[in-house]
């Protein structure tokens, strides 16, 4: 390793990982020359002399204080970047006690993200896995005019947890169903409102009122456990829930019960609590799900810009300059 080379810890997954590639096999291509991604061994065999400039976070490593202090013995770690828009593995109080920036990677997934919503409320709402299996079967021999009756989705009413990027993203394609739109976030939002002709609601209403609930929001001490088996039993028998945010943000046993007996119709989930599900756990075989394995922003184009800022980000953090897009 030249001496000028600045050195980032690579780190994937809960193990700490230092293979990037099977995450992204694109990735290591894309790393700046003047920098090197370590691994965790090989970092903490020479933590007394040869200093970490940055961490590179993918696949949801957990960062904490405990692992700060770890491997920043010299203290000379400047940024944390994380390949992706959430940060809940992050812990940003620590990391700002300790002079560390945080980078992620907004807006490079916003569609990608918000199309994969679509394609669970379509799916939830046209039955479409059910009726793909049938349509593969044994059993489709003639026309059956009654089976798989879906719920509309044109003219419905859509209600959207979350307006932030990802949440107006939502909206904006709702609009193309001439949907009625309700939202609730933490904070009024006039401008998606004027533009989206959205209208902004109480969470409890809006479960009421929706036929599709768009979950969005981070998962944060106050969104854990946000739907719980008495928010479920607001919404119509009739409506759909789809949870593109995180896992906790739903009580996973709540939401088997008011499914199994019909409280709520169906629900389309790409995050789970915990994630993976074990291979034999209840909604595994729900007919009433429709599944997608954590896929929100996989994308070929959203991977590539999520790679590009968060290389971008690691490499302004480490060099001592301001990142593209810090956490707020």
């Amino acid at each position: 390793m030249a001496d000028s080379k600045l050195r980032a810890l690579a780190c994937v997954g809960p193990a700490y990982s230092p293979d990037v590639s099977s995450q992204d096999a694109d990735l290591p291509s894309l790393v700046p020359p003047d920098i090197e991604l370590v691994s965790l061994v090989k970092a903490m065999e020479e933590i007394d002399t040869v200093a970490i400039d940055g961490v590179y976070v993918m696949a949801h490593a957990p960062i904490n204080a405990e692992f700060l202090d770890k491997v920043n013995k010299l203290g000379k770690i400047k940024v944390v970047s994380n390949y992706g828009v959430g940060t809940d593995h992050i812990n940003l109080e620590d990391c700002r006690a300790r002079g560390i920036a945080v980078g992620h990677t907004p807006g490079v997934l916003t569609g990608a993200t918000a199309d994969l919503a679509w394609a669970l409320l379509m799916a939830c709402a046209r039955k479409i896995v059910e009726a793909d299996e049938y349509a593969r079967g044994p059993e489709y021999t003639v026309y059956r005019n009654m089976v798989f009756l879906g719920q509309d989705v044109h003219h419905a009413t859509i209600g959207i947890v979350g307006m932030g990027r990802i949440g107006e993203e939502v909206a904006r394609r709702a609009t193309g169903f001439r949907m009625n739109i309700l939202y609730h976030n933490r904070s009024r939002k006039p401008a998606a409102e004027k533009a989206l002709g959205c209208t902004y609601s109480s969470l409890e209403d809006l479960l009421r009122q929706s036929d599709y609930v768009v979950l969005v929001c981070p998962c944060t001490e106050q969104t854990t456990g946000l739907i719980n088996s008495d928010r479920l039993k607001l919404m119509k028998s009739t409506a759909s829930i789809i949870n593109i945010a995180r896992g906790p943000v739903i009580v996973t046993d709540d939401l088997v019960e008011a499914l199994s007996s019909g409280t709520i119709a169906s629900a389309g989930l790409d995050v789970f609590d915990p994630e993976p599900l074990p291979r034999d756990h209840a909604l595994n075989k729900l007919r009433n799900v429709v599944m997608t394995p954590h896929r929100g922003s996989a994308t070929a184009q959203a991977r590539r810009g999520m790679a590009e800022l968060s290389l971008a980000n690691l490499a302004a953090g480490v060099r001592g300059e301001a990142l593209k897009t810090p956490c707020a």
